[in-house]
């Protein structure tokens, strides 16, 4: 019943459908990220944070083993969406050349696309985006971890709604 090699002594039972559906104010919109510790990290993330998820075919499976452990249980409280479901401004998250993430205008319903790490966003997906927002890294490497990448933008729109 378990994958893990040494798994606890509790099992849970649980229906699909009774998983949270919906959509919020700010959502990670997911094309095709196929890695499923990143997909349940992604999840963690938008818990943290009050986000909903929407995801593309291609997505793995947020109910899998793996993005399971990864979410900590947050698929048990986030929104799941289909991936053109949620209304607002789309807002593409792409390595470079977007705007600051710290100058994207926060207010509204925000929708982020995050594409999958080799591949990114195809063409036809960036151009049903309203704007390109990229993260500012001095560091000089050249591109984060879609799920690093997830949780750095919601923290972002987070932080100035606070103020």
């Amino acid at each position: 019943m378990s994958t893990l090699a040494h798994p606890p002594r509790v099992i849970a039972v649980y229906r699909r459908d009774d998983l949270p559906r919906g959509t919020r104010p700010v959502t990670l919109a997911l094309w095709r990220i196929a890695d499923p510790g990143n997909v349940g990290t992604l999840l963690r993330a938008a818990d943290a944070f009050g986000a909903g998820v929407a995801l593309s075919e291609g997505c793995a499976d947020p109910t899998g083993p793996k993005a399971l452990r990864a979410s900590m249980g947050a698929v048990f409280r986030v929104p799941l969406s289909e991936f053109d479901e949620p209304t607002g401004r789309r807002v593409a998250l792409v390595p470079s050349g977007g705007i600051p993430l710290p100058e994207l205008q926060a207010e509204g319903e925000i929708v982020l696309v995050l594409g999958a790490e080799r591949e990114g966003l195809p063409p036809e997906v960036l151009a049903r985006c309203e704007e390109r927002a990229s993260i500012p890294q001095p560091g000089g490497g050249e591109s984060l971890n879609v799920a690093i990448a997830g949780a750095i933008a919601l923290y972002e729109l987070a932080r100035r709604q606070d103020r």
